[in-house]
């Protein structure tokens, strides 16, 4: 269960212990929405450091911290448009909206670009926009060399946007600020310059150089250049190549943030409707319809050029009107101009032709085309957003794999310079498939935090508006991911991290959308991230709430009792082990013959590693772990308490209490009734598994017990249940019970009995799990994962072990090939082979052998081999019929393999024989 209360020695600055009281005694008394009050009441408190004294939150409280920024005190707008979420979900409990409009009044004098930092935007002209720069794949690459050759298109909304809003600033948050000046720029907002050291937020850009710049590998510069840092251009020459420099500033837009802002407003508003007080936030959410007109510009490519077979940046032809439009959000947009008092007038605005799945919201799309009060003031504006919508739910329909995962995206300008995609690449509405758009260091879609942001605000639409396509597409997701995902009964939890992604989608076809049969998406490795772990419980709540399905609710409330467990004074966070550190000591490309100083003094020129521009992080209180780690010792831990991923938990919190406990929690008294058909699916030496049918709740059903013998064995958020570590030949009675989100539970079911399998049939030291990873059972190839597990209490040398996987192949050819994809231990650290079998049985007249060569080495006591991915196809290539073979299985997640077979010096220790 999930703690009630503050943790005990909680600090709390005066005014947020006088707000969290007064919400206690505002709210329902329900355990969740108590736990969103303690959680928000730990971001707030000024003793946890989450917020800077300029007013707006750190990406994390820590300081010692590199992944998109480079440390812990910068911000980015993405961790403000979670605070404005935050603040919206604060007003909704408690009734009290000043927190979420100051969220916004902040917003507005530091992250969105005042016109003191934007001063010569009335310069620009839309119908010459920029000028053209290709991109390149690698840093090394860079400068890239401007080519006015190259025709760019018009803008078509610059000029009904200045007429809205009478001017021509652009209205959309610049990504990354670093709130603590660290780097010592000064490029303060309301200043347009460079003060230099000293306290206050800095604007700061960094990556500018190609889908490969990792943050081990950017130049951080500030947005307004005038030359007092870097070098002679100050830093201009190391990314664009001219024939002279002029001092200039320049903001990068993340559409995503943007998006969430607008996303928060509507939950504002709608919350706030409720209470009668759509008043109190109507300033705010005007201020969100005034940021989804310009978030428009991210419907764009990047030089207004014609969306669609743009595969040469020269006779791609310049697009005028709505041809340069492909209506999805993509990667950013940005815009800048030169310096006031530079002796010049000039101003420049680009969008972007890639798109991402993870960056999509349909939610602020129907938000900023159907609510009145968000609708922006431009005349073209709700059509375009209505279009978007529709275009956005065609991308992720056109995206979604095989097995339910999102792949990456699309992009109009291949390698970033209109080249052309490797022949067979599949498009959308003439746009090149690119399964990792963007960036490659790593590859921008094997994160299934992309997922989870994703899929939540397609869920969010779906409980919003019951829309079909969302519903299909969050269907086959759901599957896909609750299927691979874990909860103990312990609190440990587990969810994929890392995927890999193989074959392409079908040609986007909107009459007649393909089937992907040939895209596949399977999982590298799992995590525990609070803050992906949040998003992934949103999801699932509004996609329970809106459909009714009862296992997609229970999951999300045993992910959330899971995490609620690792609460600490500052918030829920989890130990991380960083071995990407490493990379502190990587060398960042320098142009030969550039040479420049960081404000500090550092010498950024040929040959200077990350450390070696940011000097000042061995200052940092955590430096010395990560300099130990350099020298040769292990990789460091962190806990970290990012901002957003505070803010979501806090969030998925208020979510579930509003749409899952009815009423606050309180009112609650009906049990679940009572499940049927319990059986008995499956019995070794040592465990039974179980099944039984759904049960019903006037709310939602959120878990089952088991009980063996009168006793509770364990908990279940699915209707399977597999009860270990049982005696072998000993016959075992159990009942099972449903439990609903306020605790009722129901009277026990019908009871069963099972009886394990006698010792000699398959005890041992080891046992095998197996993991379904063929969406066909009639296709030319037999595909399946295997991992073996040490349960014994001394290493099994692994050159003993073999395993068996028996099946049929039907007609064709008797002989076959065999493969080993990966291996956790090392492909070629496994033997395979295809055995025939001597007195062929039903569903098994051959068997797969998987042996391991001494390279493998011992499993250690309650250790696991790891994933093995295994596949084998008959020599002719002829289909085989797996529905009968007796050993496969339809689970697409990891579990005990009774029909695999295990031996150990050549006798039988898991497992049993057709």
């Amino acid at each position: 269960m999930i703690a009630l209360g503050l943790t005990q020695g909680t600090a709390i600055a005066a005014p947020a212990a006088q707000a969290a009281e007064g919400a206690r005694a505002a709210a329902a008394d329900d355990p969740y929405t108590q736990a969103f009050l303690t959680q928000y009441a730990k971001i707030k408190a000024a003793a946890n450091g989450y917020f800077s004294p300029d007013g707006l939150p750190y990406h994390s409280v820590e300081t010692l911290l590199v992944e998109a920024p480079d440390h812990g005190h910068e911000t980015t707008s993405e961790t403000v448009s979670f605070w404005m979420w935050l603040e919206a979900a604060y007003g909704r409990v408690t009734g009290d909206w000043a927190p979420f409009n100051e969220a916004w009044t902040v917003a507005e004098r530091t992250i969105i670009p005042p016109h003191a930092d934007q001063s010569t935007s009335g310069s620009y002209s839309p119908g010459a926009p920029a000028t053209y720069a290709p991109e390149h794949p690698l840093p090394d690459d860079y400068p890239s060399a401007l080519d006015p050759s190259v025709p760019v298109g018009s803008d078509p909304i610059a000029t009904e946007l200045a007429a809205s809003y009478g001017t021509m600033d652009v209205y959309g948050m610049h990504w990354l600020m670093d709130l603590d000046n660290i780097y010592g720029y000064g490029n303060k907002p309301g200043t347009g310059g460079e003060s230099g050291p000293g306290p206050g937020p800095s604007y700061l850009n960094t990556y500018q150089r190609g889908a490969q710049e990792s943050v081990w590998e950017t130049i951080p510069q500030p947005t307004t250049d005038l030359f007092a840092y870097g070098g002679p251009n100050g830093y201009l020459d190391l990314f664009v190549d001219d024939a002279s420099y002029a001092k200039q500033w320049k903001y990068t837009n993340a559409p995503d943030a943007d998006a969430r802002a607008v996303q928060a407003a509507y939950w504002a508003y709608r919350w706030a409707s409720a209470q009668g007080k759509e008043g109190q936030v109507a300033a705010s959410v005007a201020k969100a319809a005034k940021m989804g007109d310009y978030l428009r510009y991210s419907m764009f490519d990047k030089y207004f050029k014609r969306i669609g077979d743009c595969t040469d940046p020269d006779s791609c032809p310049a697009a005028s009107g709505r041809d340069s439009q492909h209506y999805l959000l993509s990667w950013y947009y940005a815009w800048g101009g030169a310096a006031a008092g530079s002796g010049g007038g000039w101003a420049w605005r680009i969008g972007d032709g890639a798109a991402h799945q993870g960056y999509q919201n349909p939610l602020a799309a129907w938000a900023l085309g159907n609510v009145p009060a968000l609708t922006p003031k431009s005349a073209t504006a709700k059509g375009d957003w209505v279009k978007s919508l529709t275009r956005q739910m065609e991308f992720l329909r056109w995206l979604q794999s095989a097995e339910g995962a999102l792949a990456g995206g699309c992009t109009n300008s291949w390698d970033g310079q209109y080249g052309t995609p490797p022949a067979g690449t599949p498009t959308f509405y003439g746009m090149a498939y690119d399964w990792q758009p963007v960036y490659h260091d790593p590859p921008s879609n094997n994160w299934f935090g992309f997922q989870v942001w994703g899929m939540e605000r397609v869920a969010a639409y779906y409980y919003v508006t019951g829309n079909a396509t969302a519903e299909a597409v969050l269907d086959k997701w759901v599957a896909w991911a609750s299927a691979q995902t874990t909860v103990g009964s312990d609190g440990s939890y587990r969810f994929p991290s890392t995927l890999r992604w193989t074959g392409q989608p079908d040609t986007w076809n909107p009459a007649s959308p393909g089937s992907n049969s040939g895209l596949h998406v399977s999982v590298v490795d799992y995590a525990n991230d609070v803050g992906v772990g949040a998003a992934y419980v949103k999801t699932l709540t509004y996609y329970a709430a809106k459909s009714g399905d009862e296992d997609a609710g229970a999951l999300a409330k045993a992910l959330l009792d899971a995490m609620a467990l690792h609460a600490d004074d500052k918030g829920i966070a989890v130990p991380e082990t960083r071995a990407d550190y490493n990379r502190f000591d990587d060398t960042v490309f320098v142009p030969g013959g550039w040479s420049g100083e960081m404000p500090n003094g550092d010498v950024v020129e040929p040959g200077v590693s990350f450390i070696g521009m940011r000097s000042w992080y061995k200052e940092d209180p955590d430096w010395p772990k990560v300099q130990a780690y350099l020298d040769g010792g292990p990789a460091p831990t962190f806990t970290y308490h990012r901002f957003w991923a505070q803010a979501a938990l806090a969030l998925a919190f208020a979510i579930y209490a509003e749409l899952l406990v009815e009423g606050g929690g309180g009112s609650d008294t009906e049990p679940p009734s009572v499940p049927a058909g319990l059986a008995v699916t499956a019995t070794t030496g040592s465990s039974v598994s179980l099944s039984w049918s759904a049960s019903t709740d006037n709310v939602a059903v959120t878990g089952y017990d088991v009980y063996r013998n009168g006793s509770l064995a364990g908990n279940a958020t699915t209707r399977t249940f597999t009860d270990q570590g049982l005696g072998a030949a000993t016959e075992y009675s159990y009942a099972v019970a449903a439990r609903d989100a306020a605790g009722n539970t129901s009277a026990l079911s019908a009871a069963v009995t099972a009886t394990t399998k006698p010792g000699s049939g398959g005890t041992g030291t080891v046992k095998v799990q197996y993991k379904n990873t063929d969406s066909s059972a009639g296709d030319n190839q037999i595909r399946m994962g295997l991992q073996l597990l040490n349960t014994g209490s001394a290493p099994v040398d692994l050159s003993t072990v073999k395993l068996r996987y028996w099946f049929t192949p039907e007609t064709g050819a008797g002989t076959f090939s065999t493969w080993c994809d990966y291996a956790a231990l090392g492909a070629s650290t496994i033997a395979h082979t295809v055995v025939q079998v001597s007195s062929p049985k039903t569903g098994a007249s051959r068997y797969l052998e998987v042996g391991f060569t001494g390279g493998a080495g011992s499993l250690a006591a309650g250790a696991s081999t790891g994933e093995i991915q295994l596949r084998l196809n008959k020599t002719d290539w002829s289909n085989f019929g797996e529905a009968d073979d007796y050993s496969r299985g339809t689970n697409t997640t990891y579990a005990d393999a009774p029909k695999v077979a295990a031996y150990v010096g050549g006798a039988l220790a898991w497992g049993m024989e057709p």
